[in-house]
């Protein structure tokens, strides 16, 4: 039996989606799949949304039987464990489109309704073995996070707002990739929108060149509380990286990059990264650029976190426990051969406990 694979830590994982190479800033908007816009991909979904075939569910669940028949710890899970040969091809095609294509897949069809939370937990953990390197969300290593309403405070200058109800502006999470698998949805509200951080780039470029230049140089993200004792609670991070074969990576978080102003040491921001932010925001937030989606049960979304921002709207949930929306997060590299050198971090079922603490 093969040896459990290893999984990077927050830290790891962070160093690794940071690690972006860079030769200098475009000098023209840039072109290529993953400069979509929204508008026009709207009444596309058959170019952006795949289904599941009876015959690839079938697999996952020979699959997710066999876990639970030799009672496999969800830790111990890795491809070789969760065999889906049937399916390779096209976990191939969605790690192209997220890397070097579109950036996005919406992928329909997994029965949550009847595997229940836990199997279906299990599906999504077992096909993202398979997609990427699984990495920690937080601070505590969470590996499965579970994105629903807990009632934290949205005042709170340390909150998650994937804890609460709220609306969630444009941003990118820290690794290569997010994934989220819908359970349940809410009662009204809570749509997920997208935008290509590619096409973003074109129309501040276009807007004024000088001020979309800034994209390139350093900006004080605020680390939430989530950094260790002693060190800084900021992070210096570059929004936008441009290697020698002409791809944009983008890391755009502009509650982030604003709320750090909350902190003694940076205090308010620059009149002109204010603007900035605030174009970034309303070109993501456009009707030409922006993509609508509503997740239904058994829906993934996979979204690249170089080329694609996301936002989430405000939503009112249902009064019983039982139904309120609950979707369920991964956190994935594209490098797999950089799990080599990674260190595990504290299992995924104490992850698991602990996100439901």
């Amino acid at each position: 039996m093969s040896s459990p694979r290893r999984m990077r830590s927050f830290a790891e994982q962070t160093l690794h989606y940071f690690d972006r190479p860079h030769a200098g800033r475009p000098s023209t908007r840039l072109t290529g799949p993953a400069a979509w816009h929204g508008s026009r991909l709207q009444s596309r979904s058959s170019e952006w949304r795949e289904r599941l075939s009876e015959e690839e569910l079938m697999e996952i669940e020979r699959a997710l039987d066999e876990i639970e028949r030799t009672e496999t710890p969800i830790e111990e899970i890795d491809p070789a464990r969760f065999p889906l040969p049937g399916l390779a091809a096209r976990i191939d095609g969605w790690r192209r489109q997220l890397a070097a294509g579109r950036g996005f897949v919406l992928v329909s069809g997994l029965p949550v309704e009847a595997w229940g939370e836990a199997r279906s937990a299990l599906a999504f953990w077992g096909l993202g073995q398979h997609l990427g390197l699984p990495g920690a969300q937080n601070a505590a290593n969470d590996l499965l996070g579970h994105v629903r309403d807990t009632g934290e405070q949205i005042d709170s200058p340390n909150v998650r707002l994937y804890r609460t109800a709220s609306d969630i502006g444009f941003h990118c999470d820290a690794a290569d990739v997010v994934g989220l698998l819908c359970l349940r949805t809410a009662a009204e509200g809570g749509e997920s929108r997208i935008a290509s951080s590619v096409a973003i780039w074109n129309a501040l470029f276009e807007e004024d060149p000088e001020r979309a230049a800034l994209l390139f140089e350093p900006f004080a993200l605020d680390r939430r509380d989530e950094h260790p004792e002693g060190a800084r609670g900021w992070l210096e991070i570059p929004p936008c990286r441009f290697d020698a074969s002409g791809r944009l990576r983008t890391f755009h978080h502009g509650e982030y990059f604003r709320s750090v102003a909350r902190l003694p040491e940076i205090g308010p921001l620059p009149p002109d990264r204010i603007e900035l932010l605030d174009r970034y925001d309303a070109w993501a937030g456009s009707p030409e650029l922006r993509l609508d989606m509503a997740l239904e049960p058994g829906d993934m979304q996979l979204l690249s976190n170089h080329t694609v921002v996301h936002a989430r709207t405000a939503y009112r949930d249902h009064p019983e426990p039982e139904r309120r929306r609950h979707l369920l997060r991964l956190w994935l590299s594209l490098d797999e051969g950089a799990e080599t050198g990674a260190l595990r971090p504290p299992t995924a079922a104490a992850s698991l406990r602990s996100d439901r603490a």
